[in-house]
């Protein structure tokens, strides 16, 4: 399977400029060999919180179309980042994704809003977890957001359900680039799963964002990584890697889900 990771400077307040880019990104990169292209998180308005009330999409009703006519031209699976979407009287960080023939396969709502961003002021919670589906290719994945990478109570359903990626969509701080790292490993490895992350990149004006958007395989070993500038990362995975991993380190055959439990910080 042939993955493309686009990593680029999500510019706040900018939706029409974040989708000409992505538009031209496809233009330059993406051609009949390429299976599955990843975005970052909230590209059509970047953490512009404060105006987000009036230039959030609605339902998806701007994000989902200019999604699923990529999808369409170059027939590819588009996992869609996240954007800014209402729904439902509520704001959301929602990602979602479209198989190759443009129909909509995936929703989620972020879960975990990152204080550190003040998302908790401007933002609602989702309060459904990630979840198992299909590629075009029949391989079961999932996506998740960003500050959900901190919660490995988040992956581990979908990876239970049998998902064999598990692709994360962020806009991850530069200060917390050393957490990024090791936790989209960790991800990969308690889960026995290829952990595909796309970070974006540059300053917003308040927040330098890491770039160092990667692909890991099912056995913690980065496989490719980019920097911190605006590039496109295409890797090749062979999925039968997961069943092999599953097999020698049978970690869903052993769980005990029965005798695990869950404290309330007093």
């Amino acid at each position: 399977m042939k993955i493309q990771l686009f990593q680029f400077k999500v510019e706040p307040a900018q939706a029409d400029q974040n989708k000409a880019k992505i538009e031209a990104l496809f233009e330059k990169h993406v051609d009949d060999t390429v299976d599955v292209v990843v975005l970052p998180e909230m590209w059509n308005n970047g953490y512009a919180l404060p105006s987000l009330n009036e230039l959030a999409d609605h339902k998806l009703e701007d994000s989902l179309p200019f999604i699923q006519s990529l999808a369409q031209k170059y027939h590819v699976d588009i996992i869609g980042g996240s954007v800014s979407n209402h729904h439902e009287q509520q704001l959301f960080n929602t990602a979602f994704a479209v198989n190759q023939n443009g129909e909509q396969v995936y929703e989620y709502n972020k879960i975990h809003l990152v204080p550190m961003l003040d998302e908790p002021t401007y933002l609602d919670g989702g309060n459904k977890v990630p979840y198992s589906f299909k590629l075009s290719s029949g391989t079961d994945v999932s996506q998740i957001i960003c500050y959900d990478l901190r919660f490995p109570e988040i992956s581990r359903y979908p990876a239970a359900s049998g998902s064999e990626i598990l692709f994360y969509v962020a806009q991850w701080p530069t200060p917390r680039l050393n957490h990024w790292r090791a936790l989209l490993q960790a991800r990969a490895i308690e889960n026995d799963a290829f952990v595909v992350a796309t970070n974006s990149c540059g300053n917003d004006g308040k927040t330098d964002y890491a770039g160092h958007s990667m692909v890991v395989s099912p056995n913690g070993e980065i496989i490719e990584e980019a920097d911190e500038q605006e590039s496109v990362l295409t890797v090749t995975i062979d999925t039968s890697e997961v069943s092999k991993q599953r097999q020698a380190i049978p970690v869903f055959d052993n769980m005990r889900p029965d005798t695990y439990r869950y404290a309330q910080r007093k």
